[in-house]
């Protein structure tokens, strides 16, 4: 089954056509890059997966139901992790996921369990510090472990990383190829 079908996807900035008749088809517990130069339409496409953004043309399917603008239901489904991911500062990477773990109406002991699980996965489980002092590497990271706390069936990253060091950006690839089998990673890049 796929986690992501994407047909005839149109998307136009007044007289700028982003997107073209974009067809996409994304299985089941893989990776896919999302490869192309700035401004080529793979946040504009990301954004209409999340049904925050309205196509002008075509239809999308995550888990096999529609996605419409607007409405977020099949975002049930879905991790999110944008390019420039934002905290509250004054809280720890345990404090803000277990306000995650909260605001999803999970147990007590479920919110420690996968907050355990996701910042050892994440490099984070030793980290005491407010978020605030965090590096940027350190902010994606728990970007990362956020946007899997709900155990979505697709992880969508948009930039991961950018503006990462060369050992950064090796880390942050190395924990999504990591989740693969739990989940569908789909990360853009250029």
């Amino acid at each position: 089954m796929s986690v992501l079908e994407i047909k005839g996807l149109k998307k136009s900035f007044g007289s700028k056509e982003v997107l073209r008749a974009l067809d996409l088809v994304i299985p089941e517990n893989c990776i896919f890059g999302f490869v192309g130069a700035n401004g080529s339409g793979k946040t504009t496409t990301m954004k209409a997966v999340l049904g925050l953004l309205p196509a002008d043309g075509g239809e999308i399917y995550v888990c096999g139901n529609k996605v419409k603008f607007g409405e977020t239901d099949t975002n049930r489904y879905v991790g999110y992790l944008p390019d420039v991911p934002e905290f509250y500062g004054f809280m720890s990477a345990r404090e803000y996921l277990r306000l995650c773990g909260e605001s999803m109406a999970m147990k007590k002991d479920d919110i420690e369990a996968r907050c355990d699980e996701l910042l050892s996965l994440v490099g984070l489980a030793d980290e005491k510090s407010r978020i605030k002092g965090y590096s940027r590497g350190m902010k994606q990271r728990l970007g990362i472990a956020s946007a899997l706390f709900g155990r979505p069936r697709l992880l969508i990253c948009d930039e991961p990383t950018s503006a990462l060091d060369p050992v950064g950006r090796k880390e942050i690839l190395d924990i999504l190829l990591s989740v693969k089998e739990q989940t569908t990673v789909l990360f853009s890049t250029h």
